[in-house]
């Protein structure tokens, strides 16, 4: 080709390349400015009555807002130590209303476009590590109630931090991009009829309680490489971002799923943190204690009713390699010797004290990083009313090395009629580094 035949075909090539990145640039623009919610030119304030306020209080704990926004050692909603993601570091602001600091010089309309369209107040694009894409489903009505409990706090004088976050993740454009690709508003449901079926009524509320406020999805929703939940696998399991534990599927018998479980007991789960068939640890023990415990006993079961009515995905277990004769034997000498006390020679447990290993589909999770975390570091599960004095298991970091813990519950997991994947050795190294270990 002649000099001037390959100038043209590149002169060529770049102009096309330049007229498709400006598609895509005016194709953000134009998404994103179609999810904005315009504000009132004049807002009439919601009358923050008593019982607007104790209704927002209750609001914000079934968001569980303290749990972000709040630093250990300080004043609650002041701000939280920041929310570890695969990007870097996002810090969880102040809620409180101190005018430089805080929710001060917010109105009502800008905080609830922040819930439902993920901006701020002065319009900046806001990191879904706040959960927005499940609060776009909250009313209006419910968003003016949480402010107007926000409002009512003490103001404290607590900037937040900034943003640690790697480039290009930490500019509006690349938010404005993801937005684009993965960001809808939620549309409001039209006013439910007074004589709608009294189960239906329940199952809406309780959707509406997981999908929106409660913000289940968040964890147990699986991520694609740029942070977003996959489509089409809604509370499917998935790696809890920055905290190295797994939330499990709901909608799946094998792993949390309990469209077959009687519905007390879902209720006892959720309320309580334990049950006959199961018990929570790790960031849900958590929720469970900051949240879950303090809903009102309607909505614990709205939230039953519906997680029993999701469909059920039963995917097939896939099953990784089977641990060795040697490794089996290692690990049933470490299982008498440490874990057998409590736990019962044939992994039996007891009842009202110590899970059963036999049978206990936490134990034979594919994903075995949540029965690594529990040896590691110990497992409790949460102080609550209705189990106010619960028993723990002590952490074996210090006592028992990496080959131990894998072996023993390799071991543990194909005992007694249990059948799973071997536990890897660098799983668990790979687990005790990111405790600072």
């Amino acid at each position: 080709m002649k000099p001037g035949g390959r100038r043209r075909t590149l002169v060529r090539a770049w102009t096309a390349l330049c007229l498709v990145l400006a598609a895509v640039v005016v194709a953000v623009v134009v998404l994103n400015r179609l999810d904005e919610a315009p504000l009132p030119a004049h807002e009439v304030a919601v009358p923050a009555t008593p019982e607007i306020i104790v209704r927002g209080a209750y609001l914000a704990r079934v968001g569980n807002c303290a749990g972000c926004h709040t630093t250990p050692g300080q004043p609650p909603y002041a701000g939280g130590p920041g929310i570890q993601t695969p990007f870097g570091v996002v810090s969880a602001p102040n809620l409180t209303p101190h005018e430089g600091a805080g929710l001060g010089r917010w109105t009502g309309a800008q905080f609830w476009r922040a819930l439902h369209n993920g901006r701020s107040r002065d319009g900046r694009l806001l990191y879904p590590a706040f959960p927005y894409p499940s609060y776009t489903q909250v009313t209006r009505e419910d968003s003016d109630a949480l402010f107007a409990y926000l409002r009512s706090l003490p103001p404290v004088d607590r900037a937040a931090a900034p943003h640690a976050l790697r480039f290009p993740f930490n500019t509006q454009a690349a938010l404005a991009v993801w937005r684009a690709l993965f960001f809808r508003p939620g549309v409001q449901p039209p006013d439910r009829p007074a004589d709608e079926d009294a189960l239906l009524a329940q199952r809406n509320r309780g959707a509406y309680l997981v999908q929106g406020l409660g913000h289940c999805a968040a964890c147990h929703t699986p991520r694609n490489a740029w942070g977003a939940a996959r489509s089409g696998a809604g509370l499917a399991g998935g790696m809890v971002a920055g905290q190295g534990w797994y939330a499990p599927a709901l909608d799946n018998p094998r792993e949390g799923g309990v469209a077959d479980w009687p519905l007390p007991e879902v209720e006892a789960l959720l309320r309580t943190g334990v049950s006959p068939r199961a018990g929570v640890s790790g960031p849900m023990a958590e929720v469970v204690f900051h949240s879950l415990q303090h809903w009102s006993e309607a909505d614990v079961r709205a939230a039953a009713v519906y997680l029993q009515s999701l469909p059920v995905r039963n995917r097939p277990a896939v099953p990784g390699p089977r641990p060795s004769a040697g490794v089996l034997r290692q690990g049933e000498k470490l299982y008498e010797q440490h874990c057998a006390s409590c736990h019962g020679s044939r992994g039996e447990g007891e009842e009202g004290a110590f899970p059963a290993l036999a049978g206990n589909r936490a134990v034979v999770l594919a994903e075995p990083t949540n029965l690594v975390r529990v040896v590691l570091q110990g497992g409790y599960l949460p102080a609550t009313a209705g189990n106010p004095r619960p028993y723990g298991m002590p952490p074996f970091m210090q006592k028992l090395s990496d080959v131990e813990i894998a072996a023993v519950l390799s071991y543990i997991r194909n005992a007694w009629g249990n059948e799973a994947g071997e536990v890897d050795t660098m799983a668990v190294h790979r687990a005790r580094e990111r405790r600072g270990s």
